[in-house]
């Protein structure tokens, strides 16, 4: 059993190590090359500011270069670069950061060919006298005249080698065609990839930290140095096809599985000599467990005797408290239904008082044709509150039950002359904006009326202290179709809580507060949807009720759904 458990420690460790290993390069990797692209991205601007600078375009244009050298060093030192060189139209070196180079022909240079060829700043990677590579950002430097020179400047990437260096990687960049052009190992530039590890030998710092690995415990190695085992991250750089190359020594993973091992060992050691030790106090400890196990049963049944009394005590003061809110919730919805029914039925009645007056005085003066006619008013009036407490029980439930297609006009006329008892107490301009063709909806015709009677109803309340009261009703038909009924009173003050139960803004007796809270369930059983806004250029509030559009071919037999 021991044996197997430092078998599967050390294959775990093992395998841990390695994995932290190469996290680790892989992270190094990706720091190297966020790096390098920095240095290019912020070399890269530079040939582009300078070829703007007038100092030089001057410099060029007179052939006058007594102070251009001066400059670019300055510039130099300002933003860090490698170096600056100003060439001629003609490829000669008229200004430079080192002086050694001045009267130098580069005609025959690619990154001179290549600038005055292009008016974009051109990336250029050349041999360099030195051995290595020499990265070069070109740009021509232009007037109206024409092309005067070129501004060149040299990025220092050496530097980022010699920081790479510090550490015990060997790190190569290659370019599109595989060509090793940075490396901390100065053998490996300019050889294909493959060539620098078979026949340069491997870095002095892996040489030193590298160690074969035979022993069975490692995993199989990436790549091998000279017939060293390396660990190899590679990371594709975004830039003209390079790629870098990371090679990693194991850090000594053999090392610190055994030490891991070891103390391992000792641990199963302390181990075994604790389990003869509790064996022998085996038997005197059972009997002292089987006497505290009696004691805590004891205990135990106690506690639980009191937790089940304690649970049945707060189940009937649970089910005592179900009922009360239960009974509370009966009374709110008889409360609610019963102020349902007052406001809705308060409009018919106020209409059949005023017929009632009209055909009394109507049959004093002998004219009982025309108070027939009043009579049948009232009977219509009957008809409609018989059915608005039939529709009013919808308020609890979403749906209605005589869905057909309504013409928004005719409805709106039909509100109309319901409200007319209450339009002729005081002068109320009513304007309207309707269409010439039917605007058909498919709803319910009387609950769609009682909305539209409830946004009179409150249009004309919010005019009681209007001077020229005055209440607009427009339709419009476009992807839904939209009634808007406007006033002109103070507006309302607080929009979130207008579509709540039982909330009004008119005083005790006036109001029970649920007309609108019950036309916008009816409207949301539509399919639609009613809102309300202060008018932004003028006084007054903004009702908004939008329908969705009869559809002739799918909504003949089906009842729209109620919005959620």
């Amino acid at each position: 059993m021991g044996g197997l458990l430092l078998w599967a420690t050390n294959d775990w460790l093992t395998e841990r190590s390695t994995e932290t290993t190469r996290v680790r390069a892989e992270l190094r990797a990706t720091l190297y090359s966020g790096q390098l692209q920095s240095e290019l991205q912020r070399n890269a601007v530079v040939p582009m500011m300078l070829a703007r600078d007038p100092a030089l375009i001057t410099a060029l244009a007179s052939q006058d270069f007594a102070f251009t050298s001066a400059r670019l060093i300055s510039a130099q030192k300002e933003i860090g670069v490698a170096s600056i060189r100003l060439l001629d139209a003609s490829g000669r070196t008229v200004a430079a950061t080192e002086r050694q180079l001045l009267g130098t022909n580069y005609v025959a240079a690619p990154y001179f060919v290549d600038a005055m060829r292009s008016r974009d700043t051109v990336f250029t990677v050349a041999p360099s006298e030195g051995g290595g590579f020499e990265f070069v950002y070109s740009r021509a430097i232009a007037d109206s005249s024409g092309t005067l020179g070129v501004i060149v400047v040299g990025a220092d990437l050496q530097q980022l080698e010699r920081n790479w260096a510090g550490i015990t990687d060997a790190v190569a960049v290659t370019d599109s065609t595989g060509m090793v052009i940075l490396s901390t190992e100065a053998r490996w530039r300019s050889l294909q990839l493959e060539e620098a590890l078979s026949v340069r030998p491997a870095p002095s710092a892996i040489e030193r930290a590298f160690q074969v690995s035979t022993d069975w415990a490692n995993n199989p190695a990436d790549a091998y140095v000279k017939g060293r085992a390396v660990m190899q991250t590679e990371m594709r750089i975004p830039f003209r096809g390079w790629r870098m190359y990371n090679f990693t020594t194991y850090v000594s993973i053999r090392e610190r599985v055994n030490t891991v091992l070891a103390f391992e060992a000792m641990v199963l050691a302390v181990l075994a000599a604790l389990v003869f030790y509790i064996m022998s106090r085996r038997a005197q400890r059972r009997s002292v467990a089987y006497m505290q196990e009696s004691a805590d049963l004891r205990a135990l049944n106690t506690r639980l005797t009191r937790e089940i009394a304690e649970r049945e005590r707060v189940q009937r003061e649970l089910r005592v408290a179900e009922q009360t809110v239960q009974q509370s919730s009966k009374l709110a919805a008889l409360g609610e239904m019963s102020a349902g029914v007052s406001h809705e039925l308060n409009q018919p009645l106020a209409a059949m008082k005023t017929y009632l007056a009209g055909a009394r005085l109507l049959l004093d003066r002998g004219r009982a044709d025309e108070a027939l006619s009043s009579f049948q008013r009232i009977d219509d009036l009957v008809d409609r509150m018989g059915t608005i407490t039939r529709q009013l029980k919808s308020y609890a439930r979403k749906g209605g039950e005589a869905f057909e297609p309504v013409d928004l006009r005719a409805s709106l006329s039909s509100a109309l002359t319901m409200m007319e008892p209450q339009l002729r107490t005081r002068p109320v301009r009513i304007l309207r904006n309707l269409p010439r063709r039917a605007v058909m909806v498919y709803c319910d015709r009387i609950r769609l009326e009682q909305v539209l009677i409830n946004l009179l109803r409150n249009a004309i309340d919010a005019t009681k202290s209007t001077k020229d009261a005055r209440i607009e009703i427009g339709i419009e038909t476009g992807a839904q179709a939209v009634v808007t009924v406007r006033d002109n009173g103070p507006g309302v003050s607080d929009l979130d809580k207008l579509f709540e139960p039982f909330f009004t803004t008119k005083k005790p007796g006036e109001g029970t507060g649920l007309g609108l809270a019950i036309s916008s369930g009816i409207v949301a059983d539509f399919g639609g949807r009613l809102t309300a806004h202060n008018a932004e250029d003028g006084s007054g509030a903004v009702f908004v009720l939008a329908l969705p559009l009869y559809d002739p071919g799918g909504s003949r037999l089906e009842k729209p759904l109620a919005a959620e």
